[in-house]
C-alpha cells in the first residue's frame, strides 16, 4: 500500500508552460482521503509553493529548495542551510562565469543582484518573494537554502564543468534547463524522503516519487516506487526505468488518480 506520494514540479507534475494540471487538487484530496500523504518536491521557493498549493496546503508536506527545507502547514520541521562563509565562497566562484548569474535563496526570500535577462525574468516567475540586494549582504543576514545560479552558456557547458571542482565542500548539480543549484552537501531530496518516512513512520516501499532530473534522483532512488516522465533528462530515465507518459500529456496527474485506486503506475 502506498502511504507518500512525492512528485517533482517544473517537466513533472507542471505542465509545459509551468502550469497544475487541471485536476490536480481533486486527486490530491483523494489521496488524503485515502489516507495516502502527498509531497510538494521542488526547487522553488516554500512562499510560491505554499501559494501555489493554497487550496490544499493544510493536507500536503511542502519540499522547497531542492530538499533544503520541509514544511507541513506553517510549520518547518526540516532546513540544512549553507554556512555563510560556503555561500560566500560560492558567490566568488560563480562570478567569473560567463553568462552566469546568482540567486541567494533563504526560507524567506530570494536576492539577486544583476537584472541581466532572461534571468530576471524566471527569478519573477518562480521566486514570489524576490527583491534585488547585494548578495554577499544577505548572506551576511539571513540564514541561505542555496545558491540558485541561472547559466546562460547551458550548465553542461560552462558551470557543471567548474563549480564542483571549485567547490569541493559543496553540492553542485543541475536542477533543469539552464539552472544549476549550490547547497550543503546533505542538503538534496534524498535526505529530505528519508526523514519524512522517519517522522511519519513510511516504510521505503510504501512510498512512490516522479521525477525528471538529476536533482530528483536521491529522492527516486530513497522510495520503492520511482518513476520519471517520458520527458525527462536522458540519463535520469536509464538510471530509473519506470517512465509515465509526459508532464504535457499529464502523466503523473494519471498516476496521482491510480494511486488514490490503489494502483500502482
Amino acid at each position: 500500500m502506498i502511504r507518500l506520494v512525492a512528485s517533482d514540479l517544473d517537466g513533472t507534475l507542471l505542465d509545459p508552460a509551468g502550469n497544475l494540471p487541471d485536476g490536480v487538487f481533486d486527486a490530491i484530496l483523494q489521496l488524503h482521503a485515502r489516507g495516502v500523504l502527498f509531497c510538494a518536491a521542488s526547487g522553488r521557493q516554500l512562499y510560491a509553493l505554499r501559494q501555489m498549493f493554497a487550496p490544499v496546503a493544510d493536507k500536503i508536506l511542502i519540499m522547497a529548495e531542492n530538499g533544503a527545507l520541509v514544511a507541513q502547514g506553517e510549520e518547518l520541521l526540516y532546513a540544512r542551510p549553507v554556512a555563510e562563509e560556503h555561500v560566500l565562497r560560492a558567490l566568488d566562484a560563480v562570478r567569473p562565469l560567463q553568462g552566469a548569474h546568482a540567486l541567494v535563496c533563504t526560507p524567506r526570500c530570494a536576492y539577486y543582484e544583476e537584472e541581466a535577462e532572461p534571468f530576471l525574468q524566471y527569478v519573477r516567475a518562480s521566486y514570489l518573494c524576490n527583491a534585488k540586494e547585494e548578495l554577499r549582504v544577505a548572506a551576511r543576514r539571513e540564514q541561505v537554502c542555496k545558491v540558485a545560479v541561472y547559466d546562460g552558456l547551458g550548465p553542461e557547458n560552462s558551470g557543471m564543468k567548474v563549480l564542483p571542482r571549485a567547490l569541493p565542500q559543496l553540492r553542485v548539480i543541475q536542477s533543469g534547463g539552464n539552472w544549476l543549484d549550490i547547497s550543503a552537501p546533505d542538503a538534496h531530496k534524498g535526505n529530505a524522503i528519508r526523514f519524512i518516512l522517519d517522522r511519519f513512520h513510511i516504510r521505503p516501499e510504501e512510498c512512490a516519487a516522479f521525477g525528471d532530473h538529476m536533482n530528483d534522483y536521491e529522492m527516486l532512488l530513497a522510495c520503492g516506487h520511482p518513476y520519471v516522465t517520458e520527458n525527462a533528462f536522458g540519463p535520469l530515465k536509464r538510471k530509473i526505468g519506470k517512465v509515465i507518459p509526459s508532464n504535457e500529456r499529464a502523466g503523473v496527474l494519471s498516476s496521482l488518480r491510480l494511486i488514490a485506486q490503489g494502483i500502482l503506475p
